[in-house]
């Protein structure tokens, strides 16, 4: 009897940490995505200003002069 109640604890107890796990995982991914929206508002305003375009290659003087 007592072995049973002790599997049905251990058990309840792993079912509740797989919860946890899965709801932080939720939580995770939903940070991420509002964190990309940000990011793309972000671009987008910074786009808005119409920045200069850098044309050169790999060239680091024509960079350094770019900047």
């Amino acid at each position: 009897m007592a072995q049973r109640a002790l599997a049905d604890a251990m058990e309840m107890m792993a079912n509740s940490m797989a919860q946890e796990a899965v709801s932080r995982t939720a939580d995770r991914e939903a940070q991420e995505a509002r964190r990309g929206g940000e990011d793309e508002l972000r671009l987008e305003m910074f786009m808005n200003n119409k920045p200069s375009i850098f044309n050169g290659g790999y060239d680091s003087d024509g960079a350094q002069k770019w900047i």
